[in-house]
């Protein structure tokens, strides 16, 4: 099984994933990403290269990334220390500091004894496969083990949260002033720089899940736990309330009442204002096959045409980078605004949110009004074989029949997952006891034909 997965290397934090394997990673993309003309050139320059390490507070961070720093430095790289940051913050500094590539220890939104190492080009761009095939490739082979004074050197990045916070302010067209929002930073990287950020920008903010203790990251909190947050929102009278995950490059939202507004009515609201504003490149949103139909409705309504990508945030940001567009994202609040951020900015998103709110008088129940979003049901159908989802005569017909009935109010995608023997059967229907039923019955189809 490979290494990496859909976002960097994860799992168990000193299961599968050690402080020598930590190590070892760091090696191996040393020599890698070592390699091309602007690294030759500060060689040539007598400069070493510099890379940009931060965490999440996972109490496993601080030795794997005592790990991942000691292999970049013993392999001749400077490294930059930025402490607990969100990843987004990490991406841009690597960009800000022209550093050669970055390292960043967290595992999102997943429990505190997971870990994940996340590896990014210069630029702060995460590396496309065939680069982290390499990097795999090179665990095993020679190391750079400079000697004397070649061997690099570890420091502090004092202003990394600094300079990051400016930078988020910088992308606002306008204030937040009179707006009142309930932040939850789920126990993760976000807790400090998040609650700071919204308040320069002028909104009032009520704070929860902004505790860490190393072993509390989305522990009942954050944007795969929004009961509290909507409770907190209700409670406090506030006109929304944003919810970050682990390592804060997620934004999910719920409004005044409650009601949760996913990531597909976030870009939508983002969209139709960037396009009147001249700002959405081509007049094109980036989403993946699992954004709901209603987001495709509403941007056909507005003259937007959405590109869809495979599941994940690289593919996303992938299509982006080919196309030059300036938006996209997906379902779970992973949203893209490439004019600021190369990667998924949970803070950034909710900044922009609010603004819009801000500068159009609207809740944001209203503003979230520009899409219906139709019931989706998704099935995971284990145990059989992935690999015939697409080849299967039987399953085919059946697809092809509930797709019939279901004519333009609903959608039918069956995905195969990556890692394990199971396909995802998705359905969306106008209503949920037809969505739920012809799940079923796909799910059943699955399970007879592609059983192991």
């Amino acid at each position: 099984m490979p290494l990496f997965g859909t976002d960097g290397v994860r799992g168990l934090a000193n299961g599968p994933l050690t402080a020598e394997l930590a190590l070892r990673l760091a090696q191996a993309t040393a020599v890698v990403l070592g390699q091309g003309r602007t690294a030759d050139a500060r060689r040539a320059a007598g400069r070493r290269l510099t890379a940009i390490v931060a965490r999440d507070p996972r109490i496993s961070g601080e030795f794997l990334v005592a790990a991942v720093s000691a292999g970049l430095a013993s392999s001749g790289v400077d490294v930059y220390d930025a402490g607990v940051l969100p990843t987004p913050a990490a991406a841009f500094l690597i960009a800000d500091k022209d550093a050669d590539f970055g390292v960043m220890v967290s595992a999102s939104h997943n429990p505190a004894p997971d870990n994940g190492i996340k590896i990014f080009a210069r630029g702060g761009v995460k590396l496309p496969d065939l680069v982290e095939q390499r990097i795999e490739s090179h665990l095993e082979g020679p190391k750079l083990q400079p000697t004397g004074a070649d061997v690099g050197r570890i420091q502090r990045l004092s202003d990394a949260e600094d300079v990051y916070v400016l930078h988020l302010l910088g992308s606002l067209p306008n204030s937040l002033n009179g707006l009142h929002v309930v932040l939850d930073c789920a126990h993760g990287a976000a807790s400090g720089v998040s609650p700071e950020t919204f308040r320069d920008a002028g909104a009032r903010v009520t704070v929860i899940g902004a505790d860490p203790d190393g072993i509390n990251i989305n522990d009942g909190v954050g944007s795969t736990h929004l009961e509290q947050l909507a409770a907190a929102v209700l409670e406090h009278g506030a006109d929304l309330g944003i919810a970050h995950d682990g390592d804060a490059d997620r934004c999910l939202a719920v409004d005044a009442s409650g009601a949760v507004v996913e990531g597909d009515q976030i870009m939508a609201i983002l969209a139709v204002a960037m396009k009147e504003r001249g700002e959405l490149t081509g007049d094109t949103l980036v989403a993946t096959v699992m954004s709901n139909l209603g987001l495709h409705r509403a941007m056909r309504e507005h003259g937007i045409t959405v590109l869809q990508t495979a599941v994940g945030d690289r593919y996303v940001l992938e299509a982006m980078n080919e196309g030059g567009f300036a938006l996209g994202g997906e379902q779970s609040g992973h949203v893209i605004m490439s004019r600021f951020a190369t990667t998924g900015d949970g803070l950034l998103t909710g900044l922009h949110l609010m603004a819009e709110m801000a500068a159009k008088g609207k809740t944001l129940a209203e503003l979230a009004s520009v899409m219906t979003v139709f019931p989706q049901v998704l099935v995971n159908v284990k145990g059989v074989d992935r690999d015939r989802v697409n080849t299967d005569p039987v399953l085919a017909d059946a697809v092809a029949r509930v797709s019939e009935a279901l004519g333009d109010t609903g959608r039918v995608l069956l995905r195969a997952s990556g890692t394990e023997p199971l396909v995802r059967v998705m359905v969306e229907a106008a209503d949920e006891e037809t969505a739920h039923r012809h799940a079923g019955e796909l799910a059943d189809v699955v399970r007879e034909r592609l059983a192991l």
